[in-house]
């Protein structure tokens, strides 16, 4: 999962936070074979993990795309270095911990 920090392989593109949450509903609510089912809770989670991520998590920073949330150009290596001692890291920590937060919560509803 590491790849998808700086915004999918250091692209700056979607936060990686929710690329993951999303990896995580469909590891739980897909199918495990082509001859079953997809759980529909899957569609209605992702959903609902987009929206409360943009509107609890980022929503102070209009996007979420990873380069506008932290202003980093992820392919300017000084930006990089800047951005790992600077304050900037733990904004993304905070991120990565509330939507760990979030995904809990769907994961724990009762079925």
């Amino acid at each position: 999962m590491g790849a998808f920090g700086g915004g999918l392989g250091g692209n700056g593109e979607v936060c990686g936070a929710v690329v993951g949450a999303l990896g995580v509903l469909g590891l739980r609510f897909s199918r495990g074979r082509e001859e079953e089912k997809e759980d529909p809770r899957m569609w209605a989670y992702a959903q609902e993990l987009l929206r409360r991520f943009r509107e609890e998590i980022v929503q102070s920073h209009g996007s979420i795309l990873c380069r506008q949330i932290v202003g980093v150009d992820w392919t300017d290596r000084e930006q990089v270095k800047r951005f790992y001692k600077g304050e900037k890291v733990l904004e993304c920590g905070r991120i990565v911990g509330e939507t760990a937060q979030l995904i809990g919560e769907l994961l724990e509803r009762p079925t």
